[in-house]
């Protein structure tokens, strides 16, 4: 299957850009990789982003070679495609328990620095089973449930799955504690909340692991609505902050942390006006363009209401008092992703535009390499 044709070239201006496209203000995403690194450098805590999120080598490098550790992903196929593309560094914070898929972890053990979750006695089993004879190493993270209510064991049983990891010559890495419905909580103190409870629950599950007679070198975890908290637990050794270098509509709709960096949007899908009349105008960027699950997109720099137009159209209207004028046929609209991570898996490429989303150049056109790596 052949890839389209990217929808700009090097050095053209952002108005040569084809529509829809999703383009990248480097400006501002090179402002977030600098604030969330130096974030975490002051801190004392290692940066390991989600990679999940954007789904490029290219990026995931950038991040390493500002200070991040590595990267994480949630998927076999994301962690293949971002070390064909040469990140070297990569932990599957996921459950794989497919023995043919466990083939393949250990074939990229072999080639890259690589660690996984587990949260089951199966899965740990059939880890050891895949492993041995590959001559390969891979770091295993005991996954335990602070508050997700989806993967991850009791904290009282990590003790024993740690031992179970051990006993079959695997490396145990430490505890995966992830609280994701913790990150959109709008208000601050329901999240700090949220993570002193997760906190506890994860101290929970060190004292089961050393109970067990092993040693937990590290709690990972935390995401961009939370990080703040986690890094200042004491019990975190390690972020896994992802949607921050592009900051989404969502993610934005949350009312800020005290002491937190501020974070800019740097994820647009470029549009055009398509269809006018005096009641709305209709832009090409409907839902194949941008995921819907966390909510429309907003319209950037325009005071006027998007609303679903279906899988092609979307349909901007003024609002009810006051607003901006409608744009005319032909204009350029700027849409920010409510979620970054199932937009980004919409595309194909990113157009990285430098100068600003009005006056800019294209400086970079890189491949979304994981794209549709669901497996």
């Amino acid at each position: 299957m052949s890839v389209p044709a990217a929808p700009a070239r090097l050095g053209d201006p952002v108005a040569a850009i084809d529509t829809p496209a999703l383009v990248i203000d480097l400006d501002a995403m090179e402002r977030n990789l600098e604030r969330m690194a130096g974030y975490a450098l002051g801190h004392g805590v290692r940066l390991r982003p989600h990679a999940k999120m954007h789904k490029s080598a290219t990026l995931a490098k950038l991040q390493m070679a500002a200070g991040a550790v590595g990267v994480c992903v949630q998927k076999l196929g994301e962690a293949e495609a971002l070390a064909d593309g040469g990140v070297g560094d990569i932990y599957i914070s996921n459950e794989v328990i497919d023995v043919a898929k466990l083939a393949r972890v250990a074939v990229l053990a072999g080639r890259v620095r690589l660690a996984i979750a587990v949260d089951s006695a199966l899965g740990a089993d059939r880890l050891a089973a895949a492993m041995k004879g590959s001559g390969a190493s891979i770091d295993v993270f005991v996954e335990i449930d602070v508050g997700q209510g989806r993967c991850g064991v009791a904290p009282a049983a990590a003790g024993a799955l740690a031992q179970q990891v051990v006993a079959h010559g695997l490396r145990f890495a430490g505890l995966q504690a992830y609280h994701g419905r913790a990150q959109h909580l709008r208000d601050p103190q329901e999240r700090a909340a949220a993570i002193r409870h997760a906190v506890t629950l994860a101290r929970a599950a060190q004292a089961s692991v050393t109970m067990a007679g092993i040693a937990c070198p590290l709690v990972t975890g935390a995401g961009t609505g939370t990080f703040v908290h986690e890094a200042a637990s004491g019990l975190y050794g390690e972020l896994q902050a992802g949607s921050y270098l592009f900051m989404d509509r969502d993610y934005a709709d949350n009312d800020a942390t005290p002491d937190a960096p501020a974070f800019e949007h740097a994820l647009f899908v470029k549009s055009q006006v398509m269809s006018r009349s005096t009641s709305h105008a209709v832009v090409d960027a409907g839902h194949k363009s941008h995921a819907i699950d966390s909510g429309l997109p907003r319209v950037w720099q325009r005071d006027l209401e998007f609303a679903n137009g279906g899988d092609e159209h979307g349909i901007l209207r003024r609002h009810a008092v006051g607003g901006d004028t409608l744009p005319a046929l032909g204009d350029t609209v700027w849409l920010v992703p409510g979620h970054c991570d199932p937009t980004v898996n919409l595309h194909d490429w990113y157009v990285g535009v430098r100068g600003g989303l009005y006056a800019g150049r294209v400086e970079s056109i890189w491949p979304i390499d994981a794209r549709g790596a669901l497996r």
